[in-house]
């Protein structure tokens, strides 16, 4: 067994018999001085969670850093004191997805310049500048301590790769803990020793319980250290590979220790801020060590621009098609205008990442990211039905008019606008409910705000006008195809054919169809989003173009934007359960269309004709970013011919305007057999919406919905 199958064996290996405790060292943290401003109590509290908690190195690591050190054996003595710390903490209390507390891109420039002595430099500077001013003195010095607390924290990851060392005589230890010491306090100088760094800070953010934190443009920060060892001698592409992919596996411990999943999103390619390619030999390294780790996480995407090299495209999709379903491709055509609307300068927008599934962020220059699903064609419903709920009777929307007395599309599509603004009034109300209800003094964030430009130059947190740019929120717009098949439906039969009134279609959607058989048949074989039918197509461009609309009236909190994002993650499910039957002849209760893709087994005019249709609408108003999932089976990938085939089609659909693509390459087959026999498909990873998962471990519902889709051939 090599080094990395041994180490990759250990990290999925169970924590059985241990207790998760980072409460423990957290709460003991904020007993240590309990009369101290609510700034420095937090980051006392982070501070002794970075120091105390063990430093766990697995014998084959090349990188340390590891999250099972916060697991202890259950019977240790401090346990006992478990309850009470967690009491101690939960007093304290914390933020949470939207008040902006995770799935963000951290500044990794700040650390890499100036490692951990660097920053602290900077924090000594700022509070020179703002001397006499009482509270940015207090958050600077929160600063200086959780950035203490972190040295500290390398600095117990070299000694225990130094002990490891001494008991085992590994090299790679010895050499892990050299690289350690270099960036306890001074900046990288290697390779090695930047991405230890940023692997270890990666670490820290997961220690204080922080979610889909972004490496963003990995290839970028680290190509400079990469090229310069390159050239020496000290480096070589297949070392870098292994020393990349000995981190990355142990994101496998969200799965082992957790039973949970990860979704750190890494972005290779794009143009660089200068507007030139950015493809180099470091983001093909990335690739090849996420391939080698061959598991969900990290969230891997390809920025896609004009003049990409081919090859590097190829081995994308070669990936991909080993069934991993990253990474996911991203277009520069689309997200760099539509960031550009928002007042980013050039040079940022070009620099853009993703942050947790696709959601489009300038990296290290603003809060980090929240969204919250907007349940679409509900409001369709609302609109047929005089805004009652057509499964509870319960009015949840303005009363618009009644079926009978609507006369025209016109003028139902002015009662669904009425319906999709309120419902947006609503959606928008509940979310500032929530990211306002708390204190900006009382939830600080020092340690994150170290890697946000530029807190520590404005002594102010990353909420409180620290960061560059405001938050921004995106609103997820569920169910596009559910909403363009219907309402191509209602204009056809309704007010086109005149085969029944609106008051006949709504009262058969109520009835979910019982006794109205031929009815939905006609309705399932009305035009359909995904064939390049422009009759349904053009209800997807309205559905863009009326979300945008609708939500940019909004402003966040602090003075940000509402952007709009047509994806799912796996909400169509929950989504669709909220729904009556829709006019397209979906049941009532089943799932909505995923993401950006049209409805499931509708598009079956080819992957031309689908991706024909999906890129009419105008994504450069889609600033957060769209999740399109497609279906190949396994062959498309098994020669160089069909993927150049693959990679021409993509191209194509890009140069529409297109905004996202990704695929699964598991077939039918094995989907099938994996849901009868889970237990001989423990490790078949596969694309789910946005992420990629273990498919055995997937809620069944979001299985079938997976099991389902459209298999395109080109």
């Amino acid at each position: 067994m090599s080094s990395f199958d041994s180490l990759k064996k250990s990290v999925f290996a169970p924590a059985e018999g241990c207790v998760y405790a980072v409460a423990l060292w957290k709460g003991a943290g904020f007993a240590a001085d309990l009369n101290v401003p609510i700034p420095l109590a937090r980051a006392n509290a982070t501070a002794e969670i970075f120091r105390s908690c063990p430093k766990h190195v697995y014998r084959d690591d090349l990188v340390p850093g590891s999250l099972r050190g916060a697991f202890l054996p259950e019977g240790a003595p401090e346990l006992g004191g478990l309850s009470r710390a967690k009491s101690l903490c939960d007093s304290f209390g914390d933020t949470g997805f939207w008040t902006n507390r995770d799935h963000f891109a951290p500044s990794w420039k700040r650390l890499l310049e100036g490692g951990i002595g660097g920053i602290l430099a900077d924090i000594e500077n700022s509070e020179k500048v703002h001397a006499g001013d009482g509270e940015k003195l207090m958050f600077l010095e929160a600063c200086r301590r959780v950035m203490t607390g972190f040295s500290d924290l390398v600095a117990g990851y070299a000694e225990s790769a130094r002990e490891l060392y001494a008991r085992t005589g590994e090299e790679e230890l010895r050499l892990a803990a050299e690289a350690l010491d270099r960036v306890t306090l001074g900046a990288p100088e290697s390779f090695r020793q930047a991405w230890q760094i940023m692997w270890l800070a990666y670490n820290a953010f997961c220690l204080e319980e922080r979610y889909a934190m972004a490496f963003g443009r990995l290839d970028m920060y680290l190509e400079p250290f990469y090229n310069k060892d390159i050239a020496s001698g000290a480096l070589t592409r297949e070392y870098a590979t292994e020393l990349i992919a000995s981190a990355l596996i142990k994101m496998g411990e969200k799965t082992s220790l957790y039973n949970g999943d990860e979704v750190s999103n890494i972005a290779i390619g794009g143009v660089r801020r200068d507007g030139s390619g950015g493809v180099c030999e470091l983001s093909r390294v990335i690739l090849d060590a996420v391939h080698k780790c061959n598991i969900p996480g990290p969230n891997l995407s390809a920025r896609l621009y004009e003049g990409i090299p081919d090859e590097f495209v190829d081995e994308c999709l070669k990936v991909i098609g080993t069934g991993l379903g990253y990474p996911a491709l991203m277009n520069d055509r689309v997200n760099i205008p539509a960031l550009r609307r928002y007042g980013y300068t050039e040079e940022d927008c070009r620099d853009y990442c993703m942050v947790g599934c696709i959601e489009n962020f300038i990296q290290g220059r603003q809060p980090a990211w929240s969204d919250g699903r907007y349940n679409s064609p509900k409001y369709l419903e609302l609109a047929l039905n005089g805004g009652k709920c057509m499964l509870t009777g319960v009015q949840m929307g303005p009363v618009t008019p009644d079926a009978e007395n609507i006369g025209s599309m016109e003028e139902l599509l002015c009662a669904l606008r009425v319906q999709m603004e309120y419902g947006a009034a609503e959606y928008v109300a509940r979310f500032r409910n929530e990211s306002e209800r708390y204190s900006l003094s009382h939830y600080v964030q020092p340690f994150l705000s170290c890697f946000c430009d530029d807190c520590i130059g404005r002594g102010l947190d990353i909420r409180a006008g620290g960061a560059v740019y405001p938050s921004v929120h995106g609103a997820v717009a569920m169910g596009i195809g559910t909403f363009a098949d219907s309402l191509a439906a209602v204009e056809k039969l309704v007010f086109n054919e005149k085969y029944l009134s609106l008051g006949e279609l709504r009262d058969a959607l109520i009835k979910n169809f019982e006794g109205c058989e031929e009815l939905r048949a006609r309705l399932l074989a009305a035009p359909k989003y995904g064939n390049d039918d422009d009759f349904a197509d053009k209800f997807a461009v309205l559905f863009v173009r009326l979300h945008e609309e609708i939500f940019s009236r909004y402003r966040t909190f602090d003075g940000g934007y509402y952007y709009i994002a047509i994806a799912s993650n796996v909400q169509n499910i929950p989504a669709g359960r909220e729904i009556a039957a829709t006019p397209d002849g979906r049941l009532s209760r089943e799932p909505v269309s995923d993401a950006a893709s049209p409805m499931r087994g509708m598009d079956m005019s080819g992957p031309t004709a689908s991706l024909l249709s999906v890129s009419k609408p105008d994504y450069t108003l889609v600033a957060c970013g769209t999740v399109l999932n497609q279906k190949y089976p396994p062959e498309m990938f098994a020669t160089k011919e069909n993927i150049a085939r693959l990679r021409s089609l993509i191209t194509a659909y890009f140069r529409r305007g297109g905004q996202e693509i990704q695929i699964n390459s598991v077939s039918r087959d094995i989907l099938t057999d994996a849901m009868e026999n889970p237990e001989n498909w423990k490790n078949l990873v596969v694309r789910v919406s946005g992420f990629s998962a273990f498919y055995t471990r997937l809620d069944s519902a979001v299985q079938h919905d997976i099991l389902m889709r459209t298999e395109q051939k080109v």
